[in-house]
């Protein structure tokens, strides 16, 4: 009965420390945007000789893994999302991943020095969190980039940056929203895959 009692003991302690540890272990917010700002820089580095294809791969996991990709497809077409059905819903984060990873394959091709430099972090009222930091560019002005994020689960994921003032997330609701009332389902997956087509070619 000792032996029981001990053995119990023992896994619930092992149970605890497992639980702390990996509580311990998850990023905070600005480690997500630190990880994901250095495996931008080390593609960038190599930018020329992996292409556009090599980039879109070699970013796949780094944009998959700090964006909430999801929530974003929802943010963008707004309160038309509910009237979409579970197969258009799936379709459409499909394209906003591939959009995703396919503007930073085309955006960040090549390496000439720069670097990222944090700047601050603020806690917003609905319970997210803005690293605020900005891009070092040789010899011109360096861009400002604001990285919005919420917490997803039990880690932090971006869900918009503001780029000089400029708000991604804004740009796309306001186009996409708009074709999709207009146009209808079919014409706004048609115009996000001639955007990906697009930054293949550019």
């Amino acid at each position: 009965m000792i032996l029981k009692k001990l053995t119990l003991s023992c896994f619930y302690l092992v149970f605890i420390f497992a639980t702390a540890n990996a509580y311990s272990q998850e990023e905070t917010a600005k480690q997500v945007v630190d990880k994901f700002q250095s495996e931008l820089i080390s593609v960038m580095k190599n930018g020329k000789q992996l292409g556009y294809t090599g980039r879109y791969n070699s970013l796949r996991d780094p944009v998959s893994n700090s964006h909430d990709l999801s929530k974003i497809a929802r943010i963008i077409v707004g309160k038309e999302w509910e009237k979409l059905s579970g197969e258009q819903q799936k379709k459409l984060e499909d394209v906003i991943i591939k959009l995703s990873i396919a503007s930073y394959a085309h955006n960040f091709k090549d390496y000439s020095g720069e670097s990222f430099s944090f700047d601050s972090e603020e806690e917003t009222t609905r319970g997210g969190v803005v690293i605020h930091s900005h891009l070092n560019i040789p010899e011109d002005k360096p861009v400002k980039f604001d990285y919005m994020l919420k917490e997803n689960g039990t880690s932090w994921r971006i869900i918009n940056i503001i780029a000089n003032g400029v708000s991604d997330l804004a740009l796309k609701r306001s186009e996409y929203t708009s074709i999709l009332q207009r146009d209808g389902f079919d014409a706004l997956i048609s115009k996000i895959d001639e955007k990906i087509d697009n930054y293949s070619k550019l």
